[in-house]
């Protein structure tokens, strides 16, 4: 049988020129702070993964959505490999809910230049992408 990575789409969500992020637990990654996103399902665009994972996730909905860029992520410990998919939106409504306290143990919106510790993988790797970084400041606009 053949392993081959997994698909994860992070949803980077801008309000009031904050980020969302979440604490995580319970998975690969506990502890640490992520965008919300979750797993691409077949036959889904990333759009409508977007979407779909930040309702279930939080009751807010999006707009707005563009692609930012990927990263290549190896969970070396958790034996875990994802490619994840970035993609940058706008909040459009919907008040924030903790909709899966299994999943994450809180939300909180963060300045671009003030984002928490310690930061989930995919999350540490974006960050090595400069480029992808000031295409999301210049999206969300005052994100410092």
């Amino acid at each position: 049988m053949v392993i081959r990575p997994s698909i994860g789409v992070a949803v980077i969500v801008i309000k009031d020129h904050k980020v969302l992020l979440g604490k995580r637990k319970n998975a690969h990654g506990a502890g640490t702070w992520a965008f919300p996103g979750g797993h691409l399902e077949f036959n889904e665009s990333i759009e409508e993964c977007a979407k779909r994972e930040i309702f279930e996730e939080t009751g807010m909905h999006i707009k707005n959505i563009r692609y930012v860029t990927f990263t290549n992520d190896i969970f070396r410990e958790d034996q875990k490999h994802y490619v994840t998919l970035f993609v940058i939106s706008e909040y459009d409504d919907g008040d924030l809910e903790l909709k899966e306290p299994e999943k994450c143990e809180k939300w909180d919106w963060f300045l671009w230049n003030e984002l928490p510790e310690p930061k989930f993988l995919p999350l540490q790797n974006l960050l090595k992408q400069k480029r992808a970084c000031l295409q999301i400041k210049k999206s969300g606009m005052k994100l410092v």
